[in-house]
């Protein structure tokens, strides 16, 4: 159930040009027009010298329910290249996409679909003017190709491609398997039968079926476009399913061999077990070698520059998907294994080696923000760097030649995506989240010595609607949970905002429950979207929430509506208390995934809100554990499998003592249910029961149905529709009732 948001950027190709000065005019609330006519930043890559930025970038086109991406190329400092504008790549089509430069800056490799499917193309690349030649397709590989990387000596390119396991291997002196592959997809196309047989679990996951196709790395020749498959007939995923993409491998520095990641358990419904291997390429017998130890999850592996280390993320426990994240380096000389963070109480959500192998730059969630740590290997001395323009979430570290930049995506809770260059700026040392000294026990730091770093921004994708909009920044509160645990809460005014008034609050819950709200773009459930009409929009991180230390992670294990709940409605009281402006008898409560879950909950253990939008929410634990698909959540948050407890209390059992159904004779508030056909986390019946109790309790109540969306919804028309429901309803109970 634990989902990130994933953030992208905006729309208005003028805007690529270069910063534009802002209006003078009175600037206005946002629409949701204007949220899909933002342009969305994509992948980014930079050019081993440093000097280019080459970029996905995705546009809506509402009217006609679609989103195209493209591929665009500036100089990371106007200084550096031919000019300072941004321009299309030369020879790339709409919906390319995943270019990377290959490491000696010559060539580019992309993704196109302008061929028999998704295949692997690659253009020559001039970089003393940033003109990319004529592409030229690389792979035709019938089952398509994605997650495309280079070999550091430019020889070989690995990919994915999802195959039939038991059909012949797909090998450079043998195209029997591919066309077995071929041949099976089409006869499954063509097929007027569409059941389906199960023989395992996680036969579906997410928004789709499994089938019986696995996802494999090939390695793909440059020279003679020959292709061969690294993980030949194994009935696993290679690499398991992440939310976060990619192929989940690295090459060595000599490009001998690569790393990957593998779940081998028997059983993956039940498993986060994924490891670290390691396939010597110069030997094509060779076999799989696991390097890592861990019984929890293993990934992200990447070589250190000189190749003396292999370094991954990793989690100490089996089964728990939310456990913390360390940053794990192996020694490739003597094999051996140490954590290089083991005092540092966050999460490493992605990293980056430093040219000279002697540092790791990481991106870690503290506090509603995501900056940039770095961690030296000698002596494991932490460091956190502090922007001068500081706050919001950054990501896709890249380290240029000169030791001292880096090129990252950075957004806020009132920019979308866009691409910065960061540069040390001896001198700051201020940590942008001041905490009261009465509360420095119950809100820990993450720690770390604070380096300053200046801040340049690179593109300039929605400058000139940005300039237009009223947007206003998150303002931060802290306050104390009933256990004196610290707990942090953030508000975000409506435009215009004036402080004599008297203003509906919608009251924010998120998904996971391991997550959190912070300064952060969103498309699904954006915040200034939702305060754009005329609301405070206020963000409680309860417990279960990352980004304030492991322990509070671990909170709302098995605990599900206890202190999660009361952490709620504490920050809620606190900030009614606070701020005069918030009018708390016009109140509307708002959740989606385990937000949905605890919308549910509100609903039959208080009164106060005015009215509830539940959006894939658990209404019953024990039927959303026999229609889910990752089991390792529930029977992890939950403790167990229900007929565990068959036969003990309610009070002892928590798929029942959590459980928002048994609570239905509480129900008064009105509330929109929302749930999809494709979602396969939190079945659609979860919110048919709920929808079909509130109706014979004759609460006032609506349900919001998609057939065709998963967890989230993410067709433009849709979301369109989405936003307007959800709106319409809150203003109806809110403003046009008393």
């Amino acid at each position: 159930m634990r989902f990130r948001l994933l953030i992208l950027s905006a729309f208005v190709l003028s805007a690529l040009a270069g910063p534009i000065a802002a209006h003078t005019q009175a600037r206005r609330p946002m629409t949701f027009d204007d949220l899909m006519k933002m342009r969305r930043l994509g992948d980014t890559d930079v050019s081993p010298d440093g000097k280019w930025l080459v970029y996905s970038v995705t546009d809506v086109d509402l009217a006609k329910n679609t989103k195209t991406s493209t591929l665009w190329i500036q100089p990371v400092s106007p200084e550096k290249g031919a000019g300072g504008e941004a321009k299309r790549l030369e020879g790339t089509e709409p919906g390319d996409g995943g270019a990377k430069f290959s490491h000696d800056g010559t060539r580019i490799l992309f993704l196109s679909s302008r061929e028999r499917g998704q295949q692997v193309w690659m253009a020559d690349f001039d970089g003393a003017t940033g003109v990319a030649g004529t592409p030229r397709k690389l792979s035709s590989i019938a089952t398509e190709a994605d997650n495309a990387i280079w070999a550091p000596d430019g020889h070989s390119i690995v990919f994915t491609s999802a195959v039939y396991p038991d059909c012949a291997p797909i090998l450079p002196a043998d195209p029997a398997g591919n066309k077995c592959n071929a041949d099976r997809d089409k006869a499954l196309a063509d097929s007027k039968v569409k059941a389906r047989i199960f023989t395992h679990l996680l036969y579906k996951h997410w928004n789709a079926f499994t089938g019986d196709k696995r996802s494999h790395l090939f390695q793909l020749n440059v020279e003679d476009r020959a292709v061969r498959d690294l993980t030949p007939n194994d009935p696993h995923d290679v690499p398991p399913f992440s939310l976060e993409g990619g192929c989940g491998c690295a090459f060595s520095p000599d490009s001998r061999e690569l790393a990957f990641t593998e779940n081998l358990d028997e059983e993956p419904a039940i498993s986060t077990n994924a490891d670290i291997f390691t396939l010597d390429l110069t030997d094509a017998k060779a076999k799989p070698v696991k390097v890592s130890t861990s019984p929890g999850g293993d990934f992200s592996p990447a070589y250190s520059p000189d190749g003396k280390y292999l370094a991954w993320r990793s989690q100490a426990r089996a089964g728990y998907e939310s456990d913390k994240f360390r940053l794990m380096l192996y020694d490739r000389g003597n094999k051996s294994i140490k954590d290089l963070l083991p005092k540092f109480d966050r999460w490493v959500d992605e990293f980056a080696w430093d040219a000279d192998s002697k540092s790791i730059y990481f991106v870690g969630g503290d506090r509603g923000r995501a900056p940039i740590f770095g961690v030296s290997l000698e002596g494991s001395k932490l460091f956190r760097f502090i922007e001068s323009d500081s706050g919001g979430e950054v990501g896709s570290i890249h380290v240029l030649p000169d030791y001292q930049t880096l090129v990252v995506s950075r957004m806020k809770v009132n920019q979308p995506g866009e691409v910065f260059a960061l540069k040390s700026a001896p001198g700051m040392s201020i940590d942008p989240v001041v905490i009261p000294k009465s509360m420095e026990k119950a809100f820990p730091s993450s720690g770390g010595e604070f380096v300053g770093k200046s801040v340049r921004q690179i593109t300039h994708l929605n400058d000139e609607l940005l300039s237009k909009l009223d947007l206003n920044d998150m303002d931060s509160f802290l306050f104390a949970a009933q256990d004196g645990r610290g707990v942090q809460g953030f508000l975000i005014k409506p435009p215009a905002f004036d402080s004599s008034k008297k203003y509906p609050v919608k009251f924010l819950i998120h998904g996971g429950p391991q997550g959190a709200w912070g300064d952060a773009w969103s498309y699904r459930w954006n915040a200034e979207l939702l305060a754009a009409n005329g609301y405070v929009v206020i963000m409680i991180n309860p417990r279960g929430s990352t980004g304030y230390g492991q322990a509070f992670v671990d909170g709302v294990n098995g605990d599900w509506g206890g202190k999660p709940f009361t952490d709620l409605m504490l920050g809620l009281d606190y900030a009614e208390k606070t701020y005069p402006f918030i009018d708390k008898n016009r109140e509307c409560a708002l959740g989606a995934s385990y937000g949905g879950y605890m919308a549910n909950w509100v609903l039959g253990h208080t009164d106060r809100f005015k009215c509830i939008v539940t959006h894939d929410g658990m209404f019953d634990p024990e039927s959303a554990y026999g229609s889910t698909e990752e089991l390792w959540f529930n029977e992890w948050e939950f403790k167990g499998k229900p007929w565990d407890y068959y036969g003990k209390p309610d009070a002892e059992n928590p798929y029942r003592k959590w459980a928002p159904m048994l609570y239905a004779k509480n129900f008064k508030t009105p509330t929109l249910v929302i749930h999809s056909q494709l979602d396969y986390r939190l079945d659609v019946s979860e919110g048919y029961q709920l929808f079909t109790t509130l109706q014979r309790l004759k609460v006032p109540s609506k349900m919001l149905y998609f057939p065709d969306e998963g967890h989230w919804v993410q067709k433009p028309q849709n979301s369109e529709l989405w936003y307007k429901t959800v709106n319409d309803w809150v203003d109806e109970w809110t403003k046009g009732r008393d």
